[in-house]
């Protein structure tokens, strides 16, 4: 098998952690059915992402842009289970294969046993907000440390994994950090972020994607994500090159002096908003609830052992 995920060209821990954990979940699957593409984690069941030919065992992936692609011909698509029961109702199966996103499995891994709390707060954003905003230093202001997505995948997690307490703009640092009952807070700096797929996973943990509102941190991110920034609309201000479900842009270059001084400024409304998020309520799934969610999971792999190995 080889598995298949979607690639940034920034890298996104999320997406990436495709590239050890079925090696974790399912030893061996590299070496049988070389013709089958197992369809994992990530929001990748969309037509325009997928390649049309082929067989594809799909394991927790999800949906959430563009439009499914038919699935509806079993001996292409073998749907053993999807993220949550949105995801299967947009692909049209059952509700009950709406199980969980497979991420939550990282935390058995043997890699992460060193959860010792070194970090009190951490915020982890969207990748499309790393690549263009001032997250670094506005953590810095607000108290928080700062985890990087588009950092090493394993070493991203361990951060969260060591966290007290996660602030999320990224949907899998919620997902990891629940998974390592670290609390969470959900937070959104614009439309861009998909409710959808967050409502999907919460809705199988008994949890909700209610996101506090943070302001955008600089003019350049508010290009990226055609948002509005000080009274500023830049919808369409910039073209954009399709990657997936984002857009690549390129970091813009740093700034010193008075200019660097008044960019910091107005992120201050950015700053004050990630300070309070911090201090606002947090979510945990019940342990039971993701035990459950789990053991659920890990059926879904023995079925798969016994048809593929």
């Amino acid at each position: 098998m080889k598995p298949y995920y979607w690639e940034s060209q920034h890298g996104n821990f999320g997406d990436d952690l495709n590239l050890w954990l079925w090696d974790f979940l399912l030893p061996g699957f590299r070496e049988v059915h070389p013709d089958v593409l197992l369809v994992g984690v990530g929001t990748v069941l969309n037509s325009a992402l997928l390649p049309k030919e082929g067989r594809k065992l799909v394991l927790g992936s999800g949906f959430g842009y563009g439009s499914p692609p038919d699935m509806r011909d079993r001996d292409l698509w073998d749907i053993r289970c999807v993220r949550g029961p949105l995801t299967a109702e947009k692909v049209g199966v059952r509700e009950e294969l709406g199980i969980v996103d497979p991420a939550v499995m990282v935390a058995d891994m043997p890699d992460f046993t060193d959860r010792l709390k070194r970090y009190k707060r951490a915020f982890v954003p969207h990748w499309e907000s790393a690549v263009a905003g001032l997250w670094p230093a506005v953590c810095k202001a607000a108290g928080l440390d700062y985890i990087d997505p588009r950092g090493e995948a394993k070493a991203v997690i361990r951060k969260i994994a060591q966290s007290e307490l996660i602030v999320a703009e990224s949907m899998h640092g919620a997902i990891l950090a629940d998974a390592f009952r670290v609390p969470w807070v959900a937070v959104s700096t614009s439309a861009n972020i998909n409710s959808f797929k967050w409502r999907d996973w919460a809705a199988t943990l008994g949890v909700e994607h209610r996101p506090r509102r943070i302001p955008i941190s600089t003019r350049a991110e508010a290009i990226v994500k055609g948002a509005r920034f000080w009274g500023v609309d830049y919808e369409g201000a910039a073209p954009a090159v399709a990657e997936g479900n984002a857009v690549a842009v390129a970091e813009a270059p740093p700034r010193s002096g008075l200019r660097h001084a008044a960019k910091h400024a107005l992120a201050v409304p950015s700053t004050l908003a990630l300070w309070q998020a911090a201090r606002a309520e947090p979510q945990l799934s019940s342990d039971t609830r993701l035990r459950e969610r789990k053991a659920r999971f890990h059926a879904v792999l023995e079925g798969v052992r016994r048809a593929y190995f």
